[in-house]
Formats: structure tokens, sequence, C-alpha cells
């Protein structure tokens, strides 16, 4: 398997903007742009609120808050939310990564894959298996506990490289107008029933209006 250099590392968050929706990863990561609404605000402050613990031990558990990750493995870095240690009978620890999200379990599985990617920064870098870890959701106010079985780790590796292959050609994908654009906070970016169906950048639309 090719191996990617530092300068290649995109962010794992990037995953699940990917699997969300491929023109709203290409505004973000490609176009530089960025723009947030009520859902983004709050999911924002309760990552500040979590990043902002510091380091707890607590006997045979450790947490970790805000920890920074990196896999040449996928390409990816960012940070996460919570890495929990358990003391193992060996004296060694054991990693458990929780990610905190704002609203409530998806119907798509972006969140599992940006949590495993999680998982296989921390296997990269200490060394270890790492079986499972959880998701919080805000609403619900309770943990899912999330399995890194193969299914999942193909799936994110997989899209892994699909996201490489979208950021590296440099192009934004057309829009595709759906259920999901209304609660979008890119909605008045991305312009999805304005812009049409030859994927040009919401940058040249913008400059192809001014010029008129």
């Amino acid at each position: 398997m090719t191996m990617y250099v530092e300068d290649d590392l995109l962010m794992i968050s990037a995953l699940q903007h990917y699997l969300f929706c491929k023109r709203q990863c290409a505004l973000i990561h490609i176009e530089q742009q960025w723009e947030e609404n009520r859902f983004t605000a709050e999911g924002r402050i309760l990552h500040e609120r979590v990043h902002t613990a510091g380091l707890e031990s607590r006997g045979d558990l450790r947490l970790e808050y805000d920890l920074a990750l990196r896999t040449l493995k996928l390409g990816l870095s960012g940070r996460a939310d919570v890495v929990e240690f358990y003391r193992r009978d060996n004296g060694g620890w054991q990693p458990f990564p929780v990610e905190y999200k704002r609203g409530k379990p998806k119907k798509d599985n972006s969140d599992l894959v940006q949590l495993c990617a999680q998982a296989i920064c921390l296997e990269e870098m200490l060394a270890v298996k790492i079986e499972k870890g959880a998701l919080y959701y805000g609403i619900k106010k309770r943990r899912t506990e999330v399995e890194f079985d193969l299914k999942l780790r193909t799936t994110t590796e997989e899209t892994a490289k699909l996201l490489h292959d979208l950021v590296s050609k440099g192009e934004t994908p057309p829009p595709e107008y759906g259920a999901q654009c209304k609660s979008c906070s890119f909605l008045s970016l991305c312009l999805p029933t304005k812009i049409g169906k030859t994927g040009e950048s919401v940058c040249n639309y913008f400059d192809s209006i001014l010029d008129l």
C-alpha cells in the first residue's frame, strides 16, 4: 500500500464531509470556503468545551482530550475529542476513542467512518489494536458503541482514497439538490438550484455575475 507524506495529509473530518456531500467537501477542502449556521455553531461549541478539559486520571483510566492524530497509511490528520486509556493487566494502556456530536445518530455511516479513521491513526501511532470506540450524541446524551470491524475499516480506507482523489483533481463536483440541502450550512454558497451541472466553482459563478 502506498504511504502518504506529511504534505499530503488531509483532515479526518473531511471524510464525514465527503460522505455527506462531495460538493460540500470540495467547497471546504478545495475552494477553502466555510459557512456556519446554528447546527455547526452548536457543534463547534460542544467540541470547544470538550477540548478544554485537558488530561484526567482516575486510577486505571486516563482521559486525554484534543489529542493530535495522524496516519500516513490513509493520509489523514486531525484531533480526537477524547481518547480513553484503560490500564491492561500487563501494565500497558488500551485506547478507546470517543467522538462528540451535537445531534443524533445519522442514517449514513459518515460518523462511523470518521471515528474509525481516528482508531486507525491511534493504531499506527501507538502500535496497538483497537477493536471499539464510541460516538456521543448531544441530543440523546448517551453513547453509541462502535465496533471497528473489517467492513467499516474497508469503507474507511476506500473513502480516504476517494477523498484524496477528489482533492488532487481540484475540481468541485456539480450540485445535486436533495432533502439534506435544506439544513446544510452551505446552501447559500453551494447554490444547488442556480449553478449549472458543469461542476463550476462558486468563485467562478460569482465572478461571472460580477462581469455582467
